[in-house]
């Protein structure tokens, strides 16, 4: 992006991305181990259900504390950080 917003996006976001990192040293650990294909596939995808969903909040985040506060004039800046994030769900 042009420029850096910075706000709190709170524990909740940080609190997915821990869980999705157990997630993908088990899934690590499965392999390594030889775990049954299906089984393996199962727990990375909610490694990427967790990463997406903690993306979506940080976004949406933004959205509603940067952009959506907005009241400086920012608006080409604003539209400019809409299609960037747009471009990232």
């Amino acid at each position: 992006m042009s420029h850096e917003h910075s706000h709190d996006v709170g524990p909740d976001i940080i609190k997915r991305l821990k869980r999705a990192e157990g997630h993908l040293r088990h899934v690590i650990q499965m392999i390594e181990a030889g775990r049954p294909c299906l089984d393996t596939a199962q727990q990375l995808l909610a490694v990427e259900r967790g990463i997406l969903a903690a993306k979506r909040q940080m976004i949406h985040a933004h959205m509603d504390h940067c952009l959506g506060m907005a009241d400086d004039g920012a608006g080409p800046h604003a539209l400019d950080d809409i299609r960037a994030l747009a471009k990232l769900l």
